[in-house]
């Protein structure tokens, strides 16, 4: 069915809301900023279009005939549909959907949060982590924070948010400021705290010129388990400084090795690059002056 052929003009059916509100063309007229002529055309027009008088034009003002009657409550029903749909539209929260690992979300976003609601209260944040790679238009996902090396793919924007600087910590009780920091002999009486990216041996050789033997440890499927368990007093965990930069200014976390490992696998920013959602590129540009804070 075509509307465009069976549905009035809009101005027409404006016009006979209007005059149908007051029974007066002149008082529809001030209400919707037009002329009394503009208003009386529209409903003649729209009168022509039905093929049937809507109102009996008299003295003191307008009547409706009982098709009028009928119409002007179906019409005035449509447009406070529309207006309240509209209303609607408006105040609902533009959604912005991220995908961040659970080590990331729990140690650096989750933080960030209140700034960020506080200044963007029309924002409906909703948070994803996960550890698996989550494909953008499939499961729905507006940006996402990986670490890995660019380029990620010519159709998505990549901006880097933090380098990978991977530093040793362990809760403060574990050693003392007389022993800092310590060398490879006294890390390896220490309980090791692994997760899956394995960098013990990577960083064991940044830090001590030759990758040590790990007799000990605890391993973890997720950094935020480990760095949960260097926080117990569990051991020493590694991982990117930017995740634990507020537990080490705050004094429940220490550095009891100085080196850090470097490396290529930075943590970026991905989005797609045909995004154009305002709510979508303001979340963007937050997550990026928060990072260039490095830490927070």
């Amino acid at each position: 069915m075509s509307y465009e052929i069976t549905l009035p003009p809009l101005n027409g059916l404006r016009a006979f809301a209007a005059a149908g509100r007051h029974l007066t063309f002149r008082a529809a007229a001030e209400d919707l900023g037009v002329t009394q002529g503009a208003v009386a055309q529209q409903v003649r027009g729209l009168e022509e279009h039905l093929g049937l008088r809507l109102f009996l034009r008299e003295p003191r003002g307008l009547s409706f005939t009982e098709e009028g009657r009928g119409y002007h409550a179906a019409v005035s029903r449509a447009f406070s549909q529309l207006s309240d749909a509209t209303a609607a539209l408006r105040s609902a929260p533009s959604r912005v959907t991220i995908s961040v690992t659970p080590t990331f979300a729990s140690k650096w976003l989750i933080p960030q949060l209140a700034d960020f609601t506080e200044a963007n209260p029309e924002i409906d944040l909703r948070i994803t982590a996960t550890e698996r790679v989550s494909s953008f238009h499939a499961d729905g996902i507006d940006l996402a924070v990986r670490q890995g090396r660019p380029p990620f793919g010519a159709s998505l924007r990549a901006d880097l948010l933090f380098p990978q600087e991977v530093v040793a910590v362990c809760a403060p009780h574990l050693v003392t400021e007389q022993e800092l920091p310590l060398d490879e002999a006294a890390l390896l009486r220490m309980t090791l705290l692994h997760d899956t990216h394995d960098l013990w041996p990577s960083f064991s050789a940044a830090a001590f010129d030759r990758a040590t033997e790990q007799p000990r440890g605890l391993r973890f499927n997720q950094t935020t388990l480990s760095l949960d368990a260097a926080l117990a007093g569990q051991g020493v965990a590694l991982a990117s400084r930017f995740l634990v930069q507020r537990d080490l200014n705050a004094g429940r976390l220490v550095q009891p090795i100085y080196s850090a490992l470097e490396g290529g696998l930075d943590f970026h920013l991905l989005m797609p690059r045909d995004v154009t959602s305002d709510a979508v590129l303001r979340v963007r540009d937050w997550l990026l002056g928060k990072a260039s804070d490095r830490g927070g």
